[in-house]
């Protein structure tokens, strides 16, 4: 039988915002469940089976078989091969942790299947493809190498902290992951993608894992990672051309929530993406990170690399999957200029930028999108030089990616560009964090990033949620915060073990050139964002495991209130709010001075317009389930050229 999993089309999607009712309570606050907040949508009940599922099998023979992803209820009792037997198919890949399996089966068995009380959702098994550093002076990470502590000095570098890196492989040969007495750093690999190898081929892996924790042994650390002692779990899910399927995906994502604990994997980077169709209720890698989030683990991923058309021209509503889930912390891509200074940093043009434009479809055929703003964050991005992959493909198909050509294999160094690199710049800083103190949560460790992130002059929300990364900032609240805090703190208590909380502001000295900026002093939450001082004096209950940063909002009458069981007395949400109705976005808050006007059929800014099926300014039809080649194209042309401005400076190796 033909094997359609290769041909699952790029769904890339713009449309314009629809009505309030997408806004529901349950959606907001994440407390109700995902059936109770569509039923507030109407009445219509969900779809479920995914819609570029349904589109192929329109257009294709009943016989024909492909690939799918199916979830399960939490309380089903029936196994997957039961189901699969029931339904002529075949169970490929079993996701036991996740009550979800991939399956191959006739297109025609689909609705059969999809009646099945045991089934909640059922999806294609989507191809993902990755996205594709001076970083530690500019991010503050060298600012706060040299801590102490009761004990004494240390040195802040991610030790005792894993990192999961879910990407093409590493070479663990090179002198960047070298730890104690020359011993790999990379503690345990295994490969999803069927090539039964572990090193990095495609060259994408190895680039992201130096981003995140290279030791700097190449060119007396010119080219450090942020968390240059962390241990590194290498988690192989692309193949040696760079692309995966999400069966793939969650089969490693499965293996990292049984296993997390034996290497204290305490942060998970997800440097890819697949297209982002499905809600983040039902997309079966959003519910997966959920989960891993919900068990403690903080998951960094790429929010993509479609920022703009094929003329250059900005375009909105591109995030991908898994950046379009709540509990992730999505980071876009900046540019530097190659300078410490951060005045002169900028949103990179290709970073892909919000509203989440996924969404579940009722049985009436109205869909209800998701909105999110996102990304969460962004931080460096554009010509990044990190670890070099012997012999990769990405070098090997442009030798102008080449940084240090060394006539050692293992100390060569080239150049990425994209959000694939932001990614694990911040997945470092979340190590750092962790180590300077231990029990965090993966909701405090997104919110104090978001709040002490730098906001960049000219660019909203959508482009760069609460700002860019800073971890001088970051690590500076978080060793203030409580280490005795549980699910039974009570709300408004005291989070900080300083009844003074910090300056909000940071300074990055890199020689003669003294950098000084404000703190965000507020955090992004779903529709809207919230400011406030008892953000970080106060213990909020959306800090918490098991929950989301948006419980801490509600829907009243279409008006957006803060839940005063999850946030406490002297926290504001935003003047004005992400709404359909043409509300304004950012105005008048404390981390944004440029606003976006987004209303039903209304312009942004920079002239592009969000509709549905609306033809853009590259004069391309844009719709549901049309594949769109040249946006492959940019993407690919991002991650290889990224903006074409000045760099990093290139320093000779001195082994």
């Amino acid at each position: 039988m033909k094997n359609l999993k290769k041909q699952t089309p790029l769904t890339v999607i713009t449309a314009m915002l629809l009505s309030c009712c997408i806004l529901t309570c349950s959606l907001l606050s994440g407390k109700a469940s995902a059936q109770s907040s569509r039923d507030a949508s109407g009445g219509a009940r969900p779809e479920k089976i995914s819609s570029d599922l349904k589109a192929l099998a329109r257009t294709r023979l009943g016989t024909e078989r492909v690939s799918v992803i199916v979830q399960f209820n939490e309380s089903s009792k029936s196994s997957s091969e039961s189901v699969a037997r029931m339904n002529s198919g075949q169970v490929g890949r079993n996701f036991r942790s996740l009550k979800a399996a991939q399956m191959d089966m006739p297109i025609g068995a689909l609705e059969a299947l999809a009646l099945n009380r045991d089934v909640s959702y059922v999806s294609m098994d989507r191809e993902t493809l990755s996205f594709t550093g001076h970083v530690a002076i500019t991010t503050g990470a060298e600012s706060v190498r040299q801590q102490t502590n009761l004990l004494g000095s240390y040195t802040l570098d991610g030790s005792g902290i894993g990192i999961a890196i879910l990407d093409s492989g590493i070479d663990q040969q090179h002198v960047a992951f070298a730890g104690s007495g020359g011993v790999s750093r990379v503690v345990y690999s295994q490969d999803f993608t069927g090539e039964n190898r572990t090193n990095d081929p495609y060259g994408h892996g190895t680039h992201v894992a130096g981003d995140a924790a290279a030791n700097g042994a190449v060119s007396k650390g010119k080219y450090i990672g942020i968390a240059p002692n962390a241990k590194i779990i290498n988690l192989r899910v692309l193949n040696s051309q760079g692309a995966g399927t999400v069966s793939a995906l969650l089969q490693a994502l499965d293996w990292l929530f049984v296993n997390s604990a034996a290497y204290n994997v305490r942060v998970a980077n997800l440097s890819l993406g697949t297209p982002a169709v499905d809600s983040y209720l039902n997309d079966p890698v959003c519910r997966a990170v959920r989960k891993l989030v919900n068990a403690g683990i903080v998951v960094t991923v790429a929010a993509g690399n479609n920022g703009k058309n094929s003329q250059g021209q900005r375009q909105y509503g591109h995030i991908h999957s898994p950046g379009n889930e709540p509990s992730a912390i999505t980071v876009g891509a900046t540019n530097t200029f190659g300078t410490d200074n951060r005045l002169d940093d900028v949103v990179a043009s290709y970073s892909s930028r919000g509203p989440t434009r996924s969404y579940w479809t009722g049985t009436n055929g109205v869909k209800h999108f998701d909105n999110l703003i996102k990304p969460d964050l962004v931080a460096p991005g554009n010509k990044i030089i990190s670890a070099q992959s012997s012999g990769n493909l990405l070098v090997s198909r442009d030798p102008a990616l080449y940084a240090i050509a060394s006539p050692d294999s293992k100390r060569k160094m080239m150049f990425l560009s994209g959000s694939s690199m932001a990614a694990p710049f911040v997945a470092g800083a979340a190590a750092l964090m962790l180590q300077a103190n231990s029990t965090l949560t993966p909701n405090l460790v997104k919110a104090i990033l978001m709040y002490t992130a730098q906001p960049l002059n000219g660019f909203t929300k959508l482009d760069q949620g609460a700002g860019q990364l800073n971890i001088e900032g970051a690590v500076r609240l978080a060793k203030l915060v409580r280490t005795n805090l549980n699910s039974a703190t009570p709300l408004g208590s005291s989070l900080l073990t300083s009844p003074t909380p910090p300056v909000p502001q940071t300074t990055i000295v890199s020689g003669a050139t003294v950098t000084t900026f404000p703190w965000a002093q507020g955090l992004i939450l779903d529709h809207t964002c919230v400011r406030g001082t008892n953000l970080i004096v106060k213990y909020q209950k959306i800090y918490g495991l098991g929950t989301l940063l948006a419980d801490g909002t509600l829907l009243a009458d279409g008006t957006l209130l803060s839940d005063g069981t999850m946030l406490s007395d002297g926290t504001l949400l935003a003047d004005s709010i992400l709404r359909s109705n043409g509300g304004i976005l950012g105005l008048g808050t404390y981390f944004m001075s440029v606003s976006t006007l987004l209303a039903d059929g209304t312009m942004l800014a920079d002239g592009t317009m969000l509709a549905d099926g609306t033809m853009l300014s590259d004069s391309t039809l844009l719709a549901d389930s049309v594949l769109l080649s040249n946006a492959i194209v940019q993407a690919h042309s991002s991650m290889v050229g990224g903006d074409d401005t000045t760099f990093m400076e290139i320093e000779p190796d001195v082994p």
